[in-house]
C-alpha cells in the first residue's frame, strides 16, 4: 500500500529522530507498533510504501495520515519559523522533518523513561516493557508486540520495572500508571486544556518535569507551543543565540522561545534539535 504525501517529508528523521522510541531500521525499512499494529514502511518518492497486521493497510491510511501529522501545514510552518537563519538553515538542510502525533499514554511513559537517559536506552527500555507484558502480533514471519495497557503496566509493580532495568525511574513509570488507570490524570483531557494547564497537571506527577512534560505535550497533546529544552536544545540555544554570554536557565530559556517563535516554536525546536544533534 502506498500514501504520497504531498510536501516535503523525510521518512527516517521523522522515525528515528529521537521523537518516538520503538521503530527499528532494515536497510531503507522502518519496522514498529502503532496503536496495536505492527506496520513495516519505507520512503518513495511521493510518499511511503507500507504493510501492515493485523489491521488491513486500507484500514490503516487514516491513522498513519494522523501519525505524520499531513493535517498540519508544513510550508505555513516554514513560512512561521524561518524568518530565523538559523532555524532556515535546519529547514534547507533536513527538509521535511515532521513532528509526530503519537498516542499519548505510550509517549508519556517513553518520556518519563527519558530522564537521564540516552535515546538508545529509552529505545530499550519502550521495548524491554512491551516484550514482558504486550501483546504478540506477527508480520512477515517477525514478532512484535503491542505496548501494555495501563491494565498491563500497573501488573508490572516497582520491582517488575526495575527487574526490566528502568532503575530509578521505575517508581516514577508506576506511579504514572496507577493516575492514568484510576483516570486522576485523564490525557484525552489534557488534550483540550490551554497549554500552561496540561503542562501543570502533568508536572504534578512524580519524574515529570518541564522538559518532559513539554516532550509529551508536543509530540501526543496537541501542543505545538511545546518547547523541550533538553542538552541538545540548550546547547544550540547557547552556541547559536547567546554566544560568550552565560546561558539563561532553562525557563527562561523556555520563554525566550515561546516569544520568539509563536505558535510553532515546538517545530523550531526540533530542526534545532536535529541540527545541534547531527552536527
Amino acid at each position: 500500500m502506498e500514501i504520497a504525501f504531498p510536501q516535503p517529508f523525510d521518512l527516517a528523521a521523522t522515525l528515528v529522530g529521537g521523537q518516538a522510541h520503538r521503530w527499528k531500521t532494515d536497510g531503507d525499512w522502518f519496522s514498529g507498533v502503532l496503536r496495536g499494529n505492527f506496520i513495516k514502511m519505507r520512503q518513495t518518492s511521493d510518499g511511503i510504501e507500507f504493510r501492515s497486521r493485523p489491521a488491513l493497510e486500507t484500514d490503516l491510511v487514516p491513522l498513519i495520515r494522523d501519525y505524520f501529522r499531513l493535517d498540519d501545514d508544513l510550508m505555513e510552518v516554514y513560512d512561521r519559523i524561518c524568518f530565523d537563519d538559523r532555524v532556515a538553515a535546519m529547514v534547507e538542510q533536513y527538509p521535511g522533518l515532521r513532528i509526530l502525533r503519537q498516542e499519548p499514554w505510550e509517549c508519556l511513559v517513553a518520556y518519563v523513561c527519558s530522564a537521564n537517559n540516552s535515546i538508545r536506552q529509552i529505545h530499550n527500555n519502550l521495548e524491554n516493557i512491551s516484550n514482558a507484558f504486550g501483546n504478540p502480533i506477527f508480520l512477515d514471519g517477525d514478532v512484535r508486540r503491542t505496548f501494555p495497557t495501563p491494565a498491563q503496566l500497573v501488573e508490572a509493580g516497582e520491582q517488575g520495572l526495575r527487574d526490566l532495568k528502568l532503575g530509578f525511574r521505575s517508581p516514577n513509570v508506576h506511579q504514572v500508571t496507577v493516575k492514568v488507570l484510576e483516570r486522576s490524570l485523564d490525557l484525552d483531557e489534557l488534550i483540550a486544556l490551554p497549554y500552561e494547564d496540561a503542562r501543570e497537571r502533568l508536572m504534578e506527577c512524580r519524574g515529570i518535569g518541564a522538559k518532559i512534560a513539554n516532550c509529551v505535550l508536543l509530540f501526543s497533546l496537541e501542543k505545538p507551543q511545546a518547547f523541550p529544552v533538553d542538552v541538545w536544545v540548550r546547547r544550540a540555544l547557547a552556541e547559536w543565540y547567546f554566544p560568550g554570554q552565560k546561558p539563561p536557565t532553562n525557563p527562561v530559556l523556555e520563554q525566550w522561545a515561546h516569544d520568539y517563535f509563536g505558535n510553532y516554536a515546538g517545530y523550531a525546536n526540533q530542526y534545532l534539535f536535529h541540527g545541534r544533534r547531527l552536527a
